[in-house]
This record gives structure tokens, sequence and C-alpha cells, in this order.
């Protein structure tokens, strides 16, 4: 940052790794940045490159700003830093911090450090400008301070010589560990290591993860998002680290990680049924969860937020479909116990305890739905609570009384995925819950038909939500995409409820899929914080991208391979960056997913909030499940493609284990779907309903599918 010139700045994002290159005054300078798989450390490898014909001398500054708590301003001369007298590395605590309090931040610049400084002040200077930092600018050495009571940072300046044509590798390490012992520990084992040999293994392991399926179709753009980038946007973001620039708390949301999960079902069966287990054990012994909670202490909040409870039994259902793992319903897990809620309270955050009654997985299923079933509105309806899936409509139901028409498709499905496994355990709760998704979807059709769409739900005092009558919110997307996920819906309102969505929420000129139309603004009705937003950004009738993948998997089950594959080009991030133009206009990444997209002047198609967001799990299985149509049923494989008509072919690589399969769809007659003759390794196979079954371990070679 301090020292900016002028020509080329190339930046390059891999699986893992970000390389950064720059060539000035005749210096080549590339930065690769990564972690490695062991150890809670980031590497930073300095390579610089003397290009002229004459030595040069220069500084290098290693740079960090300690936070260790919530906010800089927070933590402010609360930070304790030493220099570590056998590496020089520099170490930080923050003995009050809320969390982590004992852990042992690190910053080193290996063992040819020439001076330190742990004082912001002295190295920014009194402006405290990045761009002209005093302490690299007066050529001085650094002076050594550190200790309790400053603005701390981490400065490590070392002095370099290059000879004429010389290469040399500095490196910087950013990490922490338990105590200052296991801090250099880590420093003085990863200096050991080397860096080439630690990349290779990072490679390794994303190439692992990432590739075994790969599609190849004559829309590049999608090709790049589905051979892995959404996958590792879900994986590293998502359910490893959920963190983001935006979110960095580390927490667990009850819904969230949930559906994220349901992508990797049929890659790693193990992460999904491993967060199963754990969101199951985040249930109050009265059958809600915990919204979001903290791993590190188990504290959380509790609320009136209604879908929570429907999302474990269906990812739980989603799972055993396709992993064949039936088994997972009797693990055993404990329950949380913590106060009610008051009367007129939304949520509340508190530490629960863990109650001495346990049950199985299905128990803790059929609990949420027993009380999802209990929460249900005089029109039939569930109560949408204090929000369902959109947080933001958090004061439609805040009474007790308003409800969701999406909640009630959501629940419709799940109620009839989980039935046939509770037939053997208590038939008379699987008549039940059958009968309440027929009474459920009899109650949508009656009170919630539009006319052209489907409601979104009805207010505390009955006034309708997404309602052609409604002056602002009048159609919402979700309410007619699960019209049709969830197969509830009379065949003739689904169909016409998403032509209404295409026609009412697609932008095919500004490339967006709002989420609802109008946006919230004068309206006298208050649906709750979602109102506070600008209208147009976020939630507040912008893309909210999540909602859009549902609108892709509609199309594609419908049968609409254009519509599915148009929908998917649209909000694809690398068709927002294509020109100068329309990177100054998206402003954000374009190789990871926006949660949203701004959708009113002087904002209109700029990206919001990136990297942590579900719709990267949902967008892949958008591509994965619907487009090319691949899915998992425990020890089979189905493919049902729909695509374009005009594509001539599709074709994936498939490999699990030690089984390769190359798939080739062909589409000579221009339908896009459905499947008419299909052979492997030459040999046909039985095709039904357009469709075709293979036993997994025996899709191995070359797999030929021609499309009616």
């Amino acid at each position: 940052m301090p020292i900016r010139t002028k020509g080329q700045y190339l930046c390059r994002h891999g699986f893992g790794y970000t390389v950064f290159e720059h060539t000035a005054h005749d210096i080549a300078a590339e930065m690769l940045q990564f972690v490695p798989l062991e150890g809670s450390v980031k590497v930073t490898r300095l390579r610089l490159r003397n290009l002229s014909n004459r030595p040069r001398r220069l500084s290098v500054t290693g740079y960090a700003e300690w936070v260790l708590g919530t906010s800089r301003n927070a933590t402010a001369g609360k930070i304790l830093t030493q220099v570590d007298a056998e590496t020089g590395a520099v170490l930080a605590q923050n003995p009050r911090a809320v969390a982590f309090a004992g852990r042992v931040a690190f910053a080193d610049f290996g063992a040819g450090v020439d001076s330190v400084s742990c004082d912001r002040a002295e190295v920014l200077g009194r402006d405290g400008q990045m761009r002209a930092p005093a302490a690299v600018t007066s050529g001085a050495p650094l002076s050594g301070r550190h200790g309790p009571a400053l603005d701390a940072c981490a400065a490590l300046q070392r002095q370099v010589v290059l000879a004429a044509g010389q290469t040399v590798d500095l490196h910087f390490l950013l990490g922490q560990a338990a105590t200052a012992q296991e801090a250099v520990a880590l420093i003085k084992a990863t200096r050991a290591r080397s860096t080439d040999a630690m990349m290779n293994d990072v490679a390794q392991h994303w190439n692992d993860l990432l590739t075994e399926v790969q599609v190849h179709s004559p829309d590049r753009a999608m090709d790049i998002l589905l051979n892995g980038w959404l996958l590792y946007q879900t994986l590293s973001c998502r359910i490893w680290a959920r963190a983001g620039f935006y979110q960095a708390s580390g927490a667990y949301g009850f819904r969230d990680q949930l559906q994220d999960g349901m992508a990797l079902t049929a890659l790693r069966p193990e992460l999904t049924r491993a967060h199963l287990l754990r969101a199951a054990s985040r249930q109050f012994v009265q059958g809600d969860v915990q919204h979001w909670w903290l791993p590190h202490s188990g504290a959380g909040v509790r609320t009136r937020i209604s879908d929570d409870r429907v999302w474990l039994a269906y990812a739980a259902a989603q799972y055993v479909q396709v992993s064949g793992d039936a088994a997972v319903f009797d693990e055993g897990l404990a329950f949380l116990d913590g106060p009610a809620l008051p009367d007129g309270a939304h949520d509340a955050f508190f530490h629960p305890d863990q109650s001495d009654h346990s049950a199985s997985l299905f128990d803790h299923c059929a609990l949420a739905l027993d009380q999802a079933i209990a929460l249900t509105g005089t029109n039939g309806l569930p109560l949408i609570g204090t929000g369902d899936w959109n947080d933001g409509m958090n004061r439609v139901g805040e009474a007790g009384l308003g409800t969701s028409v999406w909640l009630g498709w959501l629940l419709i499905t799940t109620l009839r995925a989980m039935a046939p496994h509770a037939q053997a355990r208590d038939p008379a709760r699987a008549a039940l819950w059958q009968a309440h998704a027929d009474a459920v979807a009899a109650a949508i059709e009656r009170n919630a038909w539009d006319g052209a769409w489907y409601q979104r739900g009805t207010y505390d005092d009955g006034t309708r939500l997404g309602s052609s009558t409604s002056s602002e919110c009048q159609i919402d997307s979700i309410a007619q995409s699960w019209a049709v996920l969830s197969g509830a819906a009379d065949p003739a309102r689904a169909a016409t409820a998403m032509a209404s969505l295409t026609t009412r929420l697609i932008r095919p000129d500004n490339g967006l899929a709002l989420l609802f139309t109008p946006p919230f603004d004068h309206t006298a009705k208050d649906p709750g914080y979602i109102k506070g937003y600008p209208p147009g950004l976020r939630e507040n009738g912008g893309q909210y991208s999540h909602a859009a993948m549902w609108a892709i998997l509609a199309k594609a089950q419908m049968g609409d391979g254009d519509g599915a594959h148009r929908l998917f080009a649209l909000i694809n991030p690398i068709n927002h960056a294509l020109t100068p133009e329309a990177v100054a206009r998206y402003k954000v990444e374009p190789y990871v997913i926006a949660a949203d997209v701004y959708s009113t002047p002087p904002h209109q198609g700029r990206g919001g909030w990136t990297w942590y967001t579900g719709s990267a799990a949902w967008m892949y299985r958008a591509g994965i499940e619907g487009l090319l149509g691949l899915r998992r049923a425990g020890p089979d494989i189905i493919l049902d493609p729909c695509f374009p008509k005009a594509w001539p072919a599709l074709n994936a690589s498939l490999g699990h284990g030690a089984l390769r399969c190359e798939i080739s769809i062909l589409n000579p007659n221009k339908t896009g779907h459905g499947v008419a003759t299909a052979s492997l390794n030459g040999q046909a196979l039985p095709v039904v309903q357009g469709k075709v079954t293979i036993a997994r371990d025996l899709a191995h070679g070359f797999l030929e599918l021609r499309l009616i």
C-alpha cells in the first residue's frame, strides 16, 4: 500500500491461494498467500527479483494491526505485545477478550529481521496514514517498542541486498496458538517446511475435494463456477470459516449450514452427516432451536423464527435419500435447556444448559415437525412468527397470527419426505404428517392463490402480503418457485406462477432476478426491519441470490432448460464483469456469488454481500442437479438432464474413488431434456420416464445418453 506506482498489478486467485504480481523500478515482486493444511497460520511468500544490472538495497516491512476482538477501537490499548527472544517474532494477546482471552497471536518475518515495533503510532506517524508510513519512509530502523498500553501493531523490517539478476524469497507468517510456547513451536515448524511443498499439499487437497464432478458445456462461464468455485466458496467460507468480509463471528446459523451441507451430501456425506447431528444438538426440549450459536461457547440466540425447525427434518430427509444412510436417524443426541422467551420478545441471547433428556435424530426431527404443525393459523397456513426464511419480515406475524405461504410449501415437502421414515416407527404420526401436508396444500390453493401467482402470506391482522392488492411487495419469488419445488401446487397454477415470476421479477437488461417487487418504502404496513433497507437493496426488493437459485431449480424441474440456463447465466458473477464498465458497476468479486445485487439507481447492478451466502451451495445444486440432472440416490446415480434446446451436447466427468466415468449427453433433436436411449461402454441401459438410473459402483468408463 505505501508504494503505489503506475503499471500493471496482477492478482490471481486459485483454490486455497492468491498471488499478487507487480514490477517497478526494475524489481519484480510476486507475493503468494495461502494457509497450509497444518497449523493456524497464514503464509505470505514475497519473491523479489532484481531485473537491473546493478546491486539493489531494499527495506521490506511486514505489518499487521492487531484486533483480537470484535473491533480495533474496542481493543485498542488492551493488547499486550512482546518480541520473542528466540525467533524475533511479535507475540500478541488480549487478556480482556470475551472469547479466546488465553490465545496468542503472532507475526513472524523469518530469522533475518533487523528491527521491529509494536507501536502503530510510531510506524504510521502522527497522521496515521498507510499511504506514507513514517517508519518506512524515514529510513531509520524501528524502535523495538512493545508492551502494554500501545495502539498495538506488528511491524517487522528486513534489509535485503540483491545482486544483479538475483532472486530472494521472504516469508511472513501470521497466526495464532493456544500459548506462547505453542506459537513459537508453530513458527519454527512452519519456517522449517518447504513453501512449495506446503502449497502443493494445499493444491492437492482442493483438487481432491472439488474435481469429482466436472462439467463441459457450451457455456464456459457456467463451467468455471460448477467446476470448483461454487463448492470452494461453500466449503471454505460457509462451512469451515463461517466468516467473510461482512460477517466474522464464526457462528453456525441453524438453517444456514444445514442448507450448505446438502450440496455436499453426494460428494462428502460424512461432512453433511456430522453437521446434521451438530445442528440437532442445538434444539431445546420444547422443539425450537438456537437460530445461531457460537461453537466455542455454545452461546446463541433463541427466537420465534418459524422455519428453522422445518429445515432440520428437510435436511435430514435429503441426506438419507442421497446417501442411503438411514441409520443416522438412530443417533442419540441431548437437548438444550434454557429460559423461554418473555412475552413480546423476539429473541434472547444466552448460554443454554445441556438437558438430561436425549433422543434420536429422528425424534429431534419429529418434535420439531410436530411443533410446526401445531403452529398453524386460522387460514390453515403455518404461522410466520418473527420471520420465516426472510428474517427481515420479523413483524409480519409478531403477534402470533401472521402466516407464510412459502413456509407452507417447505412444510409440505418435508412432511411428505419424512412420512416414510415415520411409518415403521410410528404409523399414526406418519398418517398425521401426510394428512397435514394435504391440508396445508388445500389451504394454500383455497386461500393464497392471487389469480396469477401465489401470495407470500398474511399479516397478523389478515392483510395479504405479496398480493396484487398490496401497494408494495406484490409478488415474491420464493412463493412461486417453491410451488414447483414442493410438487404440491396445482400444475397449471404453478406454471402460471412461474410465468409471472419471469415477467415481473427477472430483468434481463439489468442482469437481475428480484426477490420481490415493488420494494417496501411508503406502505403503512410494517413488515419489519426489511423496510429499514433502502428500496432495492438487499432483501428489500433487490436481487437476493438465494431465492434466484430456487427459481433456476424450479424451471429445470418444469422441463424449462432454456429458462433455467438463462437465469443461471443472468446471475453468474462472471457475466457481471466481462467489460471494464460492467466491473465498475458490479464492484465485487466475479468468481464468487454475491448474496444480493442492488436493483435501483444510482447503485443498480452493484453487488452487495459476497462470499458468506448460502446461494453458492444452491447454485451448485441448480447447475449439477438441475441442468446436468445428476443426482445420487443411495447406491445409484440418476441422470435427468434439462438444458437449453440449442446446445448440441453436454459433457461431464464423474469420479468417485478409483472409478471414473465420462458422460456424454447428446441432443440431436434440440429438445434439451428427456432421455431416449442410454448406453454404458456400448451396453444399452434401461430408460424409465426419461431418466437413467445406474449403480454407482458400475459407473465406470463411457456413458452416452441421447435425448428425445
